[in-house]
Order: C-alpha cells, then sequence, then structure tokens
C-alpha cells in the first residue's frame, strides 16, 4: 500500500509533540528493548508513592500465572469508604507489547478509583519478543480469572468487573475479553479500549500515514508486532487472542468502549472493531476525537479535548457498571 497523507494533528498538540517525540530517539530492537524498558521503568514511581494520602489503600500481590508460567505480581488500588462489593477495573499496561510495566497507569486508575469507588487491579504481564505470543494475553486471562475467583477478599461484586488498557493494553484487553467468551471464563460487565493495538497487518490506511510521525509510528507498530509474533506476524497463522481484529465472530462480547484519536495508526481498526460488533448486534460506544495523537491523555493532560476524553470515559463506566451520579 503506498503511503497516505497524514490527518494533521491538532496545532494545540504540536508543542507537547515536539517535547515527546525526538528525531534522535532509538528505534525499537531486540537490542535497544532493555534499555527502552529500563529508562521508562524510570519514570514512574510506585504506585504508594503515587497514592500518597489519598483514602486509597494499596497492596501488591502475587498471584498464580497461567498452568506451568510464573507467578504475575498486581497491584490493587482500593477506596477506604466502601460499604459492600464494588465494581473493579482489572487494567492491563500498554507499551506495545515489548516495554512498560503496570505503574504507567497508576495515575489513569487512582483517578477513577476516587471517582467512582470501584477497586482496580493492575496486572503485570511478560513482554515480548522474549515471551511472544501467547504468553502477555494468558497472563493478562489468568490475571483476571484470579480477580473474579478472588472477589469476595477484594471487596468487589463479581458482575461488575470491566477489564480495560490502552494502546497493547487495549489490544490484550480484546484478547482477554474473547478469550473470556470461548472458554466459558468471567462475564464481564464490558471492556474499556483505549486507543487499542489489534492489527497486526498494517495495511489501513491509519497504519500507514505515521511513518516517523506522533508518539507512536507506524515503525513502532511494526515492531511491536514482530516482536510478539515474529515471523507469523502479517500472515494467515496469526491467532485472534493475539490481534483481536483477525476474529471472524464477535458476537457474545461485553460492551465495548472504543476510543482512538484520529491523527493516529490504530484509528482505522479500531473504528472497523466497533463497526464489526455493531454487526454482530452486539453493543459497542465509538469516540474518534479529532486531531488527537496515540495516547492524547498521557501526552497532554491539560488539553481541552483531554478533559471532555476522561469524562466520557467515566460516563459508560458508570453506565455499565450502574454507579450512581
Amino acid at each position: 500500500m503506498s503511503e497516505q497523507t497524514p490527518v494533521p494533528f491538532d496545532p494545540a498538540l504540536l508543542p507537547v509533540l515536539a517535547q515527546v517525540t525526538q528525531p534522535d530517539a532509538p528505534p525499537f530492537t531486540p537490542e535497544t528493548i532493555p534499555e527502552l524498558r529500563r529508562a521508562m521503568a524510570a519514570q514512574f514511581p510506585p504506585a504508594a508513592e503515587v497514592v500518597g494520602d489519598a483514602p486509597v489503600d494499596v497492596e501488591e500481590r502475587t498471584i498464580p500465572g497461567p498452568e506451568g508460567a510464573p507467578d504475575l505480581t498486581v497491584t490493587i488500588l482500593s477506596p477506604r469508604e466502601r460499604t459492600g462489593p464494588v465494581p473493579a477495573l482489572y487494567n492491563i499496561h500498554g507499551g506495545g507489547m515489548m516495554v512498560g510495566c503496570r505503574a504507567m497507569d497508576t495515575p489513569r486508575l487512582l483517578a477513577l478509583v476516587l471517582e467512582l469507588g470501584v477497586v482496580a487491579v493492575n496486572v503485570e504481564y511478560r513482554l515480548a519478543p522474549e515471551h511472544p505470543h501467547p504468553a502477555p494475553v494468558e497472563d493478562c486471562y489468568a490475571g483476571l480469572v484470579w480477580t473474579v475467583e478472588n472477589a469476595a477478599e477484594l471487596g468487589i461484586d463479581p458482575e461488575r468487573v470491566v477489564v480495560m488498557g490502552g494502546s497493547a493494553g487495549g489490544g490484550l484487553s480484546a484478547g482477554v475479553a474473547l478469550l473470556a467468551r470461548d472458554r466459558g471464563g468471567p462475564r464481564l460487565a464490558g471492556q474499556l479500549l483505549l486507543c487499542p493495538m489489534i492489527d497486526d497487518t498494517n495495511t489501513t490506511v491509519a497504519s500507514r500515514q505515521y511513518r516517523g510521525l506522533g508518539t507512536w509510528t507506524t515503525e513502532a507498530n511494526e515492531a511491536g508486532w514482530r516482536s510478539l509474533l515474529g515471523d507469523a506476524a502479517g500472515t494467515d497463522a496469526v491467532s485472534p487472542y493475539a490481534a483481536p481484529a483477525r476474529a471472524t465472530d464477535l458476537a457474545g462480547l461485553p460492551p465495548a468502549f472504543v476510543e482512538v484519536g484520529s491523527a493516529e495508526p490504530f484509528r482505522d481498526e479500531d473504528v472497523r472493531y466497533a463497526l464489526r460488533i455493531w454487526a454482530t448486534g452486539g453493543q459497542a460506544e465509538l469516540h474518534v476525537w479529532s486531531g488527537a495523537c496515540h495516547g492524547f491523555d498521557i501526552y497532554a493532560p491539560e488539553w481541552p479535548v483531554t478533559a471532555d476524553a476522561l469524562a466520557t470515559r467515566s460516563s459508560w463506566l458508570r453506565r455499565v457498571l450502574g454507579i450512581a451520579r
């Protein structure tokens, strides 16, 4: 497919993009990934430090991983003032399947715990390329099963659990929702998919519009899928649990919230995913934020559109979880 003229970024984002996108940044390769991971991890303090004196309890737990695989680590954020079981958010971090850590998402989850009175369970999963598919999605599924099985201890309502994540975490959330459906696993109340990474083929217009542009480039996306899938990337051998856009049947899934920027590589695959859910008679709420780059809420928290996006996410969560205003 030939290169395409990109949808422009909102002018208000240009100073932010100039700060966070460095032309001399190293590409994602097996040689650079370890250092990129260390540099990224150093940016995010432990959850207890982020929570500070907010009325939220922080617990770090080691839980069973998939059968025959290592244990998992989760961070649990629980509102201190609650009566009875509350809804839960089961969160999966981003990072293109190659980098990232659960601490990235503590601020996002803390805000939701304080606003909605929910419990958040934030899982750490094995990363590619050392741990290719199915390790990441199986880790995430195992963590979800543990969360629901231990609902009473965690003080959560097992009927009101939403799986959520951004970027790779959004793709893994979609994969976990498919696994839960197909294995007769936990019945999810919803899936909150924030700019999810779901299509390994890189054949959409959007996937070709951002070569060398933005906070997540075409090149980075190609590296992420190669890390996860190796030589299988882009072939007919790819599992829908790795790349949910490959799923031939999207019926019977929990309600989906799909959010993406108009100026990022995942725009078209995410819009198509919502359309395909609707085609089955399923529920999906789709938001394409004009001029938004990938991860705009993280990189541009003061941008007015970010405030609108956060309010829209909260509105959907309140509706699917039955949380009164």
